[in-house]
């Protein structure tokens, strides 16, 4: 079994990204370079946005191509993965697995049928069995895990404090079935619970289906389970603009186990649509 080397002293160690959909993974080229390190982009057909890709050394490859994905990596001379951005999970059938996607997916088993189940069996084969060092996206982004307390202009009143809470217990529960992080609540009404299709399909439903009256919240927390170094729950400008089209009032994240990407801009966004963004602490 491989094992983790350090790079040398005072050589930064060149990092890939395993790149999902959104800008996030723009911001870590930009900070990764920043901070003197090489960087080495894996971009996903059908995922990863094209202005990604053109951004950083790239390869574009379909998710189910392990041993391809792998080999580069190496020659490349990566030493540290981050995965970042969002990833549209694919039916079994249409992921087109190779050889080693094929023998991991049998290896894991039923664990492949929840998404923290199925990363946290990522990652521990990316360590354990192949040599990279996993690193989470705020190991990089150094000002992106969510604060305590509120963010902009606008705070929520006692019933959208109320929605607060009905949303954590709500999306506490689809947590802890490795299900989804998220919930939108309107006066006490769950309108939609996040699961495979997302936080940005999540808000669209719920849009449809708002309520006369105070407009509800978006609750986003981790799992219970999670690995803090992939896939934590994250708000940004798509976020704000979906929930200022949903109709809603305000948007809830948990403190430290949360990400703001673009944190001034996402601000500005909530202020000049009137919503709150509080980063709240369980």
């Amino acid at each position: 079994m491989p094992g983790e080397t350090a790079p040398p002293a005072g050589r930064a160690a060149k990092l890939g990204i395993l790149a999902g959909g959104g800008e996030l993974p723009r911001r870590l080229i930009a900070a990764a370079r920043a901070q003197g390190r090489q960087v080495f982009l894996v971009a996903f057909q059908g995922q990863t946005d094209p202005q990604t890709a053109e951004a950083a050394p790239c390869m574009w490859a379909h998710l189910g191509s392990a041993g391809e994905i792998l080999d580069r990596l190496r020659a490349e001379g990566v030493e540290e993965l981050v995965l970042a951005g969002p990833i549209r999970r694919p039916s079994l059938l249409s992921l087109r697995l190779d050889a080693r996607a094929a023998k991991f997916m049998a290896q894991i088993g039923r664990r492949a049928f929840g998404d923290d189940g199925l990363l946290g069996a990522v990652v521990r084969a990316l360590e354990e069995e192949e040599g990279f060092r996993i690193v989470g996206v705020h190991d990089i982004l150094q000002d992106v895990l969510a604060d305590a307390g509120r963010y902009g202009a606008h705070a929520p009143d006692s019933q959208a404090e109320a929605d607060i809470r009905c949303g954590v217990e709500v999306v506490q529960a689809l947590g802890a079935l490795d299900v989804g992080q998220a919930a939108v609540v309107q006066q006490g009404v769950v309108l939609g619970v996040e699961a495979i299709e997302g936080t940005d399909a999540l808000l669209r439903r719920a849009g449809e289906l708002r309520r006369a009256g105070p407009g509800g919240v978006l609750v986003k927390l981790a799992k219970p389970q999670q690995e803090t170094r992939i896939d934590l729950p994250t708000v940004g400008l798509v976020t704000v603009e979906g929930a200022r089209t949903a109709g809603l009032r305000g948007i809830a994240v948990q403190a430290g186990r949360s990400l703001v990407v673009d944190r001034a801009r996402t601000v500005a966004a909530c202020d000049a649509a009137g919503l709150f963004l509080l980063g709240i602490e369980l």
